[in-house]
């Protein structure tokens, strides 16, 4: 179903750790993160997952980026999805063309076949924003994401959601509801208990399965730098 190439702008491109450098610590700290996801639930399947954090800057792009890669590095079939169609970045992260994706979707000008881009990375997949909306939380909570989502999980074995923020605006809260499983991130040293709870109360008011917090940023004894997945509680 999915065929399309898409040329890519390949100095626009930024290298995933997971891939550039897979004996990194860093590295192996996402195929913890790999590992956790899939025992996170051992009754429950988890085939969509949005990854957020309460604020900006936090590194959530970035990591779910890598989480994506190092899932797609299993030999699994993996989409990432910028649900951020705010202040998109997939298509930067992969150096991607980004005239359709999911706004198109979502208002149907496209078909799915047609918003579905491959990487240079094999068995992953991504679908950028596409043009910016004036209602992107509209489109989210609109009864064609719904069917979209339903068509991805049978195509894909893992569909990963970046979205915006949650403190921001509604459109974390919106995709949790429709998906899986919920993660968030934190950035050590930078964002506030306060705001983490605040999150975490928003998420558990859209009925969010929250299955765990990825720390970003964490400094380790000789200069490493950690990410963490464990339990929300």
């Amino acid at each position: 179903m999915f065929r399309r190439k898409t040329k890519k702008n390949k100095t626009m491109a930024r290298k995933l750790i997971v891939e550039s450098d897979p004996k990194s610590f860093i590295s192996e700290q996402f195929r913890t993160i790999r590992t956790n996801i899939k025992f996170s639930m051992p009754d429950k399947e988890l085939k969509t997952i949005v990854i957020t954090s309460a604020g900006a800057g936090e590194g959530k792009s970035t990591i779910s980026a890598n989480i994506a890669a190092v899932f797609s590095q299993e030999g699994k079939k993996v989409l990432l999805v910028d649900g951020d169609m705010r202040k998109p970045t997939a298509h930067y992260t992969f150096g991607l063309k980004n005239a359709i994706g999911l706004s198109s979707l979502l208002t149907r000008q496209c078909e799915l076949g047609d918003a579905v881009q491959e990487t240079e990375y094999p068995g992953l997949f991504v679908i950028t924003s596409g043009p910016i909306p004036p209602n992107p939380a509209e489109l989210l909570a609109s009864k064609q994401m719904e069917a979209m989502i339903n068509s991805l999980k049978d195509e894909f074995d893992f569909v990963f959601f970046d979205a915006p923020p949650v403190l921001s605006v509604t459109d974390a809260q919106i995709l949790s509801n429709r998906c899986d499983a919920t993660i968030l991130v934190v950035s050590s040293g930078e964002t506030q208990k306060e705001s983490i709870v605040k999150a975490k109360e928003l998420l558990d008011m859209s009925k969010a399965n929250i299955i765990g917090v990825v720390m970003n940023n964490a400094k380790m004894e000789k200069g490493y730098y950690y990410y963490y997945y464990g339990t929300s509680e």
